[in-house]
């Protein structure tokens, strides 16, 4: 299923609000340890599926990336990244994920940030991505992590006082389709389990390098109490792997 939900202008305008959508890279909870696994960008063609408003690509471009093409199904998205963007090397393409199609070996390096749970067949993106890159290529991503989609609800669990007691974990291997709540609105995405994220790359090819469970980092949790929460459960699974020489 091929969802464009950011389009749509309510969803949008919120989603436009929130702190990562204003403040990029350094406003997300994750980017601390998934810039840790990036590889090198000096030189290197790199694409990333699921662009937004292009945070990743203008790292990429300061990094020294000889090119960058970034995709994302959302006119919207694109619109401002575009105008957030003043960057020859950055050639932005409005397409779904699942659409993409390229030459063998046109890319070097390919990363996605928290676009491909909304994928519904993994293992078809995975062959795609991975004739896309050049040997020895780098393919790093983040997903919302499986315990967090498991239950359709992605909520904590509360007592009678609201107070959180914990995080429940129901349908684990029920690998399908979750029918969700994001700000306030429904969204579709496609629950399935870390251990399915790990083979479907190595079938496909790919060596495993580096696996990650990030939580925010310490000021971040230090500026809002309310993030050490993120240590009860890991909302992120983050996976850096490469293709053989």
């Amino acid at each position: 299923m091929k969802q464009n939900k950011y389009d749509d202008i309510n969803f949008f305008n919120k989603y436009s609000k929130m702190e990562r959508s204003i403040g990029g890279l350094e406003s997300a909870g994750e980017w601390h340890i998934l810039k840790t696994m990036l590889p090198s960008f000096e030189g290197k063609r790199v694409l990333d599926i699921g662009c937004g408003f292009g945070w990743h690509c203008r790292y990429a471009s300061e990094q020294k990336a000889s090119s960058i093409v970034g995709i994302d199904i959302s006119e919207k998205m694109l619109d401002t990244a575009k105008e957030k963007t003043n960057d020859s090397k950055i050639k932005y393409e409005c397409k779904a994920v699942e659409d993409i199609e390229f030459k063998n070996e046109e890319f070097d390096i390919v990363i996605s940030s928290l676009a491909l749970h909304y994928v519904k067949n993994f293992d078809e993106i995975c062959k795609k991505i991975y004739n896309s890159i050049s040997r020895g290529g780098d393919f790093v991503f983040s997903v919302e992590h499986p315990i967090f989609t498991a239950n359709a609800q992605q909520d904590w669990y509360y007592n009678e006082d609201g107070e959180i007691l914990h995080w429940p974990v129901d349908n684990y291997q029920d690998e399908s389709i979750r029918i969700t709540r994001f700000l306030d609105e429904e969204v579709i995405k496609y629950h399935r389990t870390c251990s399915t994220y790990i083979n479907t790359l190595i079938e496909n090819g790919f060596n495993i390098v580096k696996i990650s469970e990030p939580v925010p980092p310490k000021e971040m949790v230090d500026e809002n109490p309310y993030l050490e929460n993120e240590f009860r459960r890991p909302m992120f699974l983050m996976i850096a792997a490469k293709k053989a020489i």
